[in-house]
């Protein structure tokens, strides 16, 4: 029997790129009071009421451009997250139990913990995969973890991996797949971007009070009062790519994508920095998405073609996504040495 059960848990799919399955998709991640972090009343509100009704058609649209795009394999998150199941699997032996679930959607958290605890492991390594720490993500996998754990009466020991935005592999990997194209063509600028969050998410997070103070500048070095900050841990991402790729400061930028609503969210902004290059006369952009480790609709359509709109649109001439780190041997040996390490440490502790 193996004696240590591995979750891999990414955030989700809907299971086709229909406007009723995307419904149940947005649905349920949207009512995440991790995701939408307001009252109850008005979480329940604003997603059932607005949000999902007008927002599901024109994302299933989006959904189906996605598809295509990775005919016939449909969804990548789900391709990529499978694919990720079985090497990583093949890479740690029988003396392990690999299985994927999705925070949202199929294939769901639930039957994944009970396969594994069925099998009579010891232990119970939970590997999110999202390099970066946030509430809205890897918060909201613990959390649902640690409810369904909590219906059993005997478990096994248990941890998990929050992050890992500064592992040396993940860092190589993704300044390999960047190398490439730098190889390739020249470009007159690096961009990175992640995945934004509310700035009332940042703060809520925050014991010192010094979060996004001085302009946000609180960020630009990682040290004990914002080591478990997203945006510090996204800019500690980028320096570290940029070293490995041997990049002045003015030669790369990072920013936050995807924002909804009209509160404030982390800046600055994607779409603001590219019509800014383009006015500074950037004509060639590399743009990467380190916050992301399977393209998903936020890379390939978002990034690939909403940004690249905005950059021609603003005088830009050229714009190259660097894809994700998807079924990369480097990032499959990375997600190993993950879980070797943390059983690792769990033993020496």
């Amino acid at each position: 029997m193996p004696k240590t059960g591995v979750l891999v848990v990414n955030l989700g799919t809907p299971d086709s790129p229909s406007t009723a399955d995307v419904r149940k998709y947005l649905f349920q991640f949207l009512n995440d009071p991790r995701v939408i972090d307001i009252h109850p009343i008005a979480r329940m509100l604003l997603v059932n009421l607005i949000i999902v009704p007008f927002r599901a058609p024109k994302s299933a649209k989006i959904y189906k451009e996605l598809w295509e795009h990775y005919k016939p394999n449909g969804s990548p998150l789900l391709y990529y997250g499978k694919y990720i199941e079985k090497e990583l699997q093949n890479q740690l032996g029988s003396d392990y139990k690999v299985l994927l679930g999705m925070r949202y959607q199929n294939p769901p958290i639930e039957p994944a913990i009970d396969v594994l605890l069925k099998s009579g492991i010891e232990k119970l390594i939970v590997l999110p995969l999202f390099p970066q720490y946030a509430s809205a993500s890897t918060g909201s996998v613990m959390e649902e973890v640690m409810r369904i754990l909590s219906k059993y009466q005997t478990l096994p020991e248990v941890s998990i991996i929050s992050n890992y935005f500064d592992n040396e592999l993940f860092i190589k990997a993704f300044s390999t797949l960047t190398l490439k194209h730098l190889n390739e063509s020249n470009y007159d600028h690096i961009l990175f971007s992640y995945h934004g969050l509310p700035e009332r998410q940042i703060r809520k997070g925050d014991h010192t009070n010094m979060c996004l103070t001085n302009g946000g500048s609180c960020c630009d070095t990682l040290h004990e009062h914002n080591r478990f900050c997203y945006r510090a841990q996204c800019f500690a991402t980028t320096r570290l790519i940029a070293k490995e790729l041997n990049l002045s400061e003015n030669q790369y930028s990072s920013c936050f994508q995807s924002r909804l609503g009209r509160d404030p969210w982390i800046k600055p902004y994607t779409d603001d920095v590219i019509k800014q290059l383009a006015k500074e006369g950037k004509k060639r952009i590399l743009a990467l998405v380190p916050s992301f480790v399977s393209d998903c609709l936020e890379t390939t359509i978002e990034v690939g073609e909403e940004y690249k709109e905005i950059f021609l649109e603003s005088g830009g001439e050229h714009w190259q996504m660097v894809e994700s780190l998807n079924d990369n041997h480097m990032w499959i040996e990375c997600l190993k040495n993950l879980v070797l390490e943390k059983k690792l440490s769990n033993f020496l502790s």
